[in-house]
């Protein structure tokens, strides 16, 4: 280990005493030593079935720094490969998405299947035969594939547990971003994604999304004019209240995983959102009291946002969708929106559900410009010789988590709290120190 990965380990993270070091979020080193560190291991979000439904569909994703391949090969199976040559480097997708059989290098023409063997390379007989080994020059693979009601994950680790066992007892809270609004398990498509660069270090995002209703002030502008979905201004606020009398949790998990989730009270009932529009309030209606008759106790348990480690945060509900940080340097990210719809949706509900989600989110987003602006303040200011001597304070509702919840799992508190972002640095600390598995999986079994 080098000596920054050391001190990252050993003084930079205080989580008994509430304090994380500013050199997190600005130290080029650190930033290397994530990247080696944090992103070769974890697993990572790369994109939605729906992307690719047919043989041959493509869409070119990242994970951490690097380009790869989303893919479905000619015998349908889903593949992530690096997006680089074998022979130079060279990109061999330079599209955003699209269908092919083939991918060409545009340098030298090294051919690739869709299935990631080279086939072919020009002047084969007189420059290579009897020395290049065409199996060993395949596009190189991830280490392993989940998919996961439609979301595509993948690790460059052969050696990772598999992606329920890192998901741990975050996967229920997920579940309510990706099942269907009436209860039914999956059937979520993407009809869009925002992508947009930010003067920010990745973390700030992603800790934002753990649960951090503290910043909520942010918004008041928003709130004010009520930009929920059904635009009722000073009615319903952003999201059209519908857990005003609802018992919130904010739940930390040993994985590094953070949500902010709410259980309704059991008599709880629909509120009118969309009087008038009765399409949409008939959808939204049906789908509310058809989850209710089908999940029964469990159809209490509504999302606000989450954050599965170490960069893969989502909405719930309303805006529904699922977000990537992408780091970009220690002070730049790539943010990618995906945004969720139940595919079996009528066509006028996602039409308004879309144009919903451009309004509140993304990088011309009411709420996201908020948000923006205080990542990039918050990047900036740690990058000066003072402040960089003051570590950040996380100590809000310090000690005030219990053991579980209602037959919920995880550290669980009952007002806001930093706990989720202690535990998510916590976990971060655990992969700077290049923990085994066998050693994190401990740690999460405790």
């Amino acid at each position: 280990m080098t000596d920054i990965a050391t001190e990252a380990a050993d003084s930079l993270v205080d989580i008994e005493r509430g304090y994380i070091s500013r050199e997190l979020f600005v130290d080029p080193d650190l930033y290397k030593e994530e990247l080696d560190k944090v992103f070769t291991r974890a697993w990572l979000f790369v994109g939605h079935e729906s992307q690719i439904p047919n043989k041959g569909d493509f869409f070119t994703s990242r994970m951490g720094e690097e380009s790869v391949i989303l893919c479905r090969d000619k015998a349908g199976k889903i593949q992530v490969f690096l997006n680089s040559c074998r022979h130079r480097g060279m990109k061999v997708c330079r599209y955003e998405s699209g269908n092919t059989s083939l991918f060409t290098c545009p340098y030298h023409s090294w051919t690739y299947t869709t299935d990631g063997k080279l086939q072919g390379v020009p002047q084969y007989r007189s420059l290579y035969e009897g020395n290049l080994d065409r199996e060993a020059n395949s596009l190189v693979a991830v280490g392993r594939i989940a998919n996961y009601k439609g979301t595509i994950w993948a690790t460059w680790d052969k050696d990772a547990p598999d992606f329920l066992t890192y998901l741990g007892d975050a996967k229920i809270h997920l579940d309510q971003a990706l099942d269907c609004r009436d209860g039914r398990e999956g059937g979520s498509e993407v009809i869009g994604i925002h992508k947009w660069i930010l003067p920010s270090n990745w973390k700030f995002a992603a800790e934002n999304f753990l649960g951090d209703t503290y910043h909520n002030p942010s918004h008041r502008s928003v709130d004010l004019i009520g930009i929920g979905p059904s635009a009722e201004s000073g009615k319903k606020g952003r999201r059209d209240d519908e857990l005003e009398k609802a018992q919130h949790i904010w739940v930390s998990f040993p994985q590094g995983h953070g949500v902010h989730s709410a259980l309704q009270p059991t008599e709880n009932e629909y509120i009118e959102s969309f009087l008038d529009n009765p399409v949409l309030e008939e959808y939204f209606r049906h789908c509310y009291e058809e989850r209710k008759a089908r999940l029964g106790e469990e159809a209490r348990l509504l999302p606000f946002v989450g954050s599965i480690f170490p960069n893969t945060s989502y909405h719930g509900r309303q805006p529904r969708g699922l977000c990537a940080w992408h780091p970009h340097s220690p002070t730049s990210t790539e943010a990618w929106r995906f945004f969720l719809v139940d595919k079996d949706a009528p066509t006028e509900v996602k039409d308004y559900l879309r144009r919903y989600y451009m309004r509140y989110s993304g990088p011309a987003g009411m709420t996201e410009q908020d948000d923006m602006e205080n990542w990039l303040y918050a990047t900036a200011a740690s990058t000066g010789t003072v402040a960089r001597r003051y570590p950040f304070n996380y100590q809000q509702s310090l000690g005030l988590a219990q053991d579980g919840y209602e037959g919920y799992r995880g550290d669980i508190t009952l007002q806001p709290t930093e706990q989720m972002a202690r535990g998510y640095y916590r976990t971060w600390q655990n992969y700077m120190r290049g923990a085994s598995w066998d050693a994190i999986l401990g740690e999460a079994s405790k």
